[in-house]
């Protein structure tokens, strides 16, 4: 994987919209999501959150991915390799998202955080195909999540269950 630079965005180099398509309780104001999304971003974006139900995401991981069940998020990248703007679509699943959080015993708004900042992580193009990817994305998210105050989403008591975002083998 190739060496990113990290910086800081202003507000003029990213847009972003949020649509709620779930009507989940206790999900994120926009205002949260712009906060995690600023975050994240090493470089300016255009990108949408869609918060969605389980059939939307079934339905798009099913579509875009072959796999038909909902996922807790999807990332669709718009931008041309190399650009300096980043742009797509970030979907997450509320209740999937819920569901893990419960799981593994996680405050839904820092499971929310992981998610957001995975989804602009992928935007950015990381991915954790393979393990030294893996562990690349992951301590970024950690160091992104810690500026947050959220705690490193991928250590968990060892005598709970491992959830789809836990620690890669």
């Amino acid at each position: 994987m190739a060496v990113r630079k990290r910086s800081r965005t202003s507000s003029a180099d990213y847009s972003l919209a949020v649509q709620f398509a779930s009507r989940l309780a206790n999900l994120p104001s926009e205002a949260d999501f712009k906060r995690w999304m600023r975050a994240a971003l090493g470089q300016a974006a255009q990108m949408t959150i869609r918060v969605v139900n389980a059939a939307e995401a079934r339905n798009l991981n099913s579509t875009f991915r072959g796999r038909n069940y909902p996922t807790n998020v999807l990332t669709f990248i718009y931008h041309d390799p190399g650009s300096n703007a980043l742009q797509g679509d970030i979907v997450l699943c509320a209740p999937v998202v819920a569901r893990e959080a419960r799981e593994q015993k996680k405050m839904l708004a820092h499971h929310y955080a992981h998610l957001t900042v995975h989804g602009v992580l992928h935007l950015a193009g990381y991915d954790h195909e393979q393990q030294a990817d893996a562990e690349e994305m992951e301590a970024i998210e950690v160091a992104i999540l810690a500026s947050l105050g959220v705690p490193d989403p991928y250590s968990f008591d060892s005598s709970s269950q491992k959830g789809s975002q836990g620690r890669r083998q």
